[in-house]
């Protein structure tokens, strides 16, 4: 690598921050899109209620065994080669899926959201990548600068479902069928701007960081086996408050239209209700980042358990769009604080040769831990009612909160300049 670029490494991070950014805005926009209408296509296209929550299960294995892989493609393709790969993988999914619709084919359509959470796999791993080029004082608003990007995917993402609907709809088509269209042009446009602007790769700079500065290395000595590194505490807690978080996260959510639609809420409603969950996701991420950062991680993954748990128990209260939107921003913004809390702590515990394979090891059984709650949760929506899912969601959030609890305090970051 040329040495010439570490002499501005802020600017370098700076650069590669911003362009992670982007690409989450963009992507983020394109699955939140989908997201929104994916349970009411799979009871549409299975005709069975009981089988809503299966496009948004076999997404989140898809991209469960996809970050296994892209762990260890990230150290050989690099960050940059990864991310806009996978981003294409995106591009063609949302074709397929979409092809799924028209032809009312749902073996296809689910075929095409298995490629669509490879594609969000590769994305997610991003925030890994803004931090290994900064140290550990500045990686808690680094990650949160790469995860706000999915504010405007909060945004952006449900305001063109009834847009692209009725542009569909026009056409003859199913009205279902034009949020896909929206993502493949988002996805094309995120990965051309990883392709274009995310050099030099973050895998080298973050390598030459720590050759600069061994002090911020959590040890000294060879990579340690994946084995030896989920036996430490903090990877415990760090691995499990975002494990949990997001199952919980998506359980709620991902039923949460169908549940709207079944007491007979418009596609605007139903848009409005997840836009306001999407904003919780993400546009605190500058708050969270920077309290993990000078509170430490411990106390910012309290924080989000216990916002989960509220979130639970609220969101069945009340059918009306404005409480399922209140209790869905809380549920948006626990699992902001447990996702940014737990990715900081992770980070702080791995050498540059253990981060991505062991990161890619998290998001795999996020993923797996996802699916199984998107799947169930068609299952006891169908059985017994949102209600109790709302109650178990409330349950398992306790999990990091205990573990958290009894972790002892990590100490903040060291304060290194770069």
């Amino acid at each position: 690598m040329d040495r010439g670029l570490l002499n501005d490494t802020t600017r370098i991070a700076r650069k590669i921050t911003a362009t992670l950014f982007a690409a989450q805005s963009l992507g983020s926009a394109g699955f939140i899109t989908v997201a929104t209408v994916s349970t009411i296509a799979g009871a549409q296209l299975s005709g069975h209620a009981t089988w809503a929550g299966v496009p948004s299960a076999v997404y989140q294995l898809g991209g469960a065994f996809a970050a296994f892989g892209w762990g260890y493609g990230m150290d050989r393709l690099g960050r940059r080669g990864a991310l806009a790969l996978g981003l294409t993988l995106g591009v063609i999914g949302a074709g397929v899926a979409g092809g799924g619709i028209v032809n009312a084919a749902f073996l296809l359509f689910l075929g095409g959201m298995v490629l669509m959470g490879a594609a969000n796999a590769a994305l997610q791993l991003g925030r890994f990548a803004a931090a290994e080029v900064h140290v550990p004082s500045q990686r808690g608003r680094a990650i949160s600068n790469v995860v706000i990007g999915g504010t405007v995917g909060a945004i952006l993402g449900p305001l063109l479902v009834g847009p692209m609907g009725r542009w569909a709809e026009s056409r003859g088509l199913d009205e279902l069928s034009g949020p896909f269209l929206a993502s493949m042009v988002l996805f094309v446009i995120a990965a051309g701007a990883i392709f274009t602007f995310l050099r030099p790769d973050p895998r080298d700079i973050g390598r030459e960081i720590a050759l600069l500065h061994p002090e911020i290395t959590p040890h000294s000595g060879p990579a340690r086996p994946l084995s030896a590194i989920l036996q430490e505490p903090a990877v415990i807690v760090a691995m499990t408050t975002m494990v949990v978080g997001q199952a919980v996260m998506v359980m709620i959510m991902v039923i949460t239209s169908l549940h709207m639609k079944n007491n007979h809420h418009e596609l605007t409603d139903i848009s409005l209700v997840i836009s306001s969950h999407t904003f919780g996701m993400y546009a605190f991420s500058i708050v969270s980042g920077r309290l993990a950062d000078h509170w430490g991680r411990r106390p910012v993954i309290l924080v989000g358990a216990v916002t989960l748990f509220l979130a639970c128990l609220t969101a069945p209260l009340s059918p009306h769009v404005l409480p399922i939107a209140v209790s869905l921003f809380l549920l948006g913004l626990g699992w902001n604080f447990c996702y940014v809390g737990g990715s900081s702590l992770l980070s702080d515990q791995l050498l540059p040769a253990e981060r991505a394979r062991t990161q890619g090891f998290n998001d795999f059984l996020i993923g797996l831990t996802s699916a199984a709650g998107s799947l169930a949760s068609g299952i006891v929506f169908a059985t017994l009612g949102y209600a109790t899912m709302g109650l178990v969601g409330a349950l398992l959030a306790l999990v990091p909160l205990g573990l958290a609890l009894g972790l002892r305090s990590q100490p903040l970051a060291v304060q290194t300049e770069k």
